[in-house]
């Protein structure tokens, strides 16, 4: 079993349980819906679940994950409201089926996400996967993210450094300025030194 499955699988498991014992599964026992939705290969029956009235978070996370993985762009949608979601597991989980799904809108979806200065607490994700994407939009979004972080006192450092660590993998020499100025904060610095090393 795919290793990100198993840990959806697990991390969800309370969350039916427990909306089983609240009556929040439309009336369904949490448990058998939660077996349902980990057991079914029906695709059609998951994209449902997506659009099903009272369905609780969880399901419609597994469902997403689920068609996401298995290349079915009715996902989509979802996997983005997840993908900047305040909780980084999801979040987590959104940017892996994202990966996968191969759909061409994904990486416009994730650089806007991560250069949105009202949603930099939770761009760390959407960082992540442009760099694993590296789509044409990967490289300038990386850039607009990095520079509006770079403030003094701002306090999205890991951001900043996914930023550089990732402009370090792309090896893309637009990135120079921004990672030159990155040296001065000290959080940042070993880290753009060492995309500056690999730069064309």
């Amino acid at each position: 079993m795919d290793e990100e499955l198993r840990s959806l699988m697990d991390r969800v498991r309370g969350e039916a349980r427990d909306g089983a014992d609240a009556g929040t599964d439309a009336g369904a026992d949490g448990s058998a819906a939660y077996e349902r939705l980990f057991a079914t290969e029906d695709l059609d029956e998951l994209a449902l679940v997506l659009t099903e009235a009272e369905r609780p978070l969880w399901a419609r996370e597994t469902a997403a994950f689920r068609l996401g993985c298995a290349g079915d762009r009715r996902a989509f949608e979802t996997l983005v409201l997840l993908l900047n979601h305040r909780d980084p597991e999801r979040c987590v989980t959104a940017a892996y089926a994202l990966a996968r799904l191969g759909d061409p809108r994904t990486a416009r979806a994730a650089a806007a996400l991560a250069t949105n200065p009202l949603r930099t607490a939770y761009a760390l994700h959407p960082v992540r996967l442009l760099t694993e994407l590296r789509a044409p939009e990967t490289v300038p979004a990386l850039i607009t993210t990095l520079r509006g972080l770079l403030a003094p006192g701002n306090p999205h450092w890991r951001v900043a450094l996914a930023c550089v660590e990732g402009l370090g993998k792309l090896r893309d020499a637009r990135a120079r300025p921004v990672l030159e100025a990155a040296l001065g904060h000290p959080r940042l610095t070993a880290a753009a030194s060492a995309a500056l090393s690999r730069l064309a």
